[in-house]
């Protein structure tokens, strides 16, 4: 689009750039549907190994020669995350105590992660160094670039888009992290023995589902960063 085009349709009240937001909207629904549907098919589904989320995390540490892990019990619906700060993986009520295919699945990715740490894996060492930053960025970017604005100082607008750039960096190097997990995950499910060939499958698409969430955040952050960078092209122009 022209930027005169752009100045007629804006001046109609009609900004395209709109379009990057609702792009992203849907995204995040679509994942975040996706993710609900599939979990709750494979959380029906009871494994033959009969073991719970828990029993597989621990067989799964113990396997890997990692013994200053512990695992936790955490309240919530699809809360489980491993904190390398205190080195626990919190598995959450549909998890822990669960002998679902999807709740062995979640398990074994979380110790997907745990294995991650213990074996030095380069992306997973990224997202920890930007973590701070990208806790500032995505805390601090919006605000600042708003603030730029309003009172119409182009520089500080830019020191907003960089500083919101460290989260939305941060959203990208997650990627590579997540889905290396979820493989790692299906590897020593199916080299254990815990999940039958079938249900390996199974827990593939319930993990690839989970990732698509983070391929959908990810996504919503460029587009939001993109928006951002053309309105300040914009106010530059006039």
């Amino acid at each position: 689009m022209s930027y005169n085009l752009y100045r007629a349709a804006y001046g109609y009240g009609f900004d395209p750039y709109y379009i990057l937001i609702l792009i992203a909207g849907v995204l995040c629904m679509i994942a975040s549907y996706r993710v609900n549907s599939v979990y709750s098919k494979y959380a029906r589904v009871r494994s033959m190994c009969g073991m719970t989320g828990a029993m597989v995390a621990d067989e799964i540490l113990r396997r890997n020669g990692i013994t200053d892990v512990t695992i936790n019990h955490v309240s919530g619906n699809l809360t489980d995350h491993f904190d390398p700060r205190n080195k626990t993986v919190n598995l959450s009520d549909a998890t822990y105590n669960s002998t679902s295919v999807a709740a062995i699945a979640v398990a074994a990715h979380e110790c997907g992660h745990v294995c991650q740490h213990a074996q030095g894996y380069f992306p997973i060492q990224i997202r920890s160094s930007l973590a701070p930053a990208a806790s500032i960025g995505s805390k601090m970017g919006i605000p600042i670039i708003f603030l730029g604005f309003i009172l119409s100082f182009q520089p500080l607008v830019r020191v907003g888009i960089i500083v919101f750039s460290l989260a939305v960096f941060f959203q990208l190097v997650t990627l590579p992290v997540e889905f290396n997990a979820s493989h790692r995950a299906l590897v020593m499910l199916n080299e254990y023995g815990i999940l039958a060939e079938e249900e390996v499958s199974d827990g593939r698409k319930v993990l690839t589902a989970a990732a698509m969430t983070y391929v959908a955040s990810a996504a919503t952050a460029v587009l939001q960063l993109l928006r951002f960078i053309a309105l300040n092209n914009r106010r530059r122009d006039d």
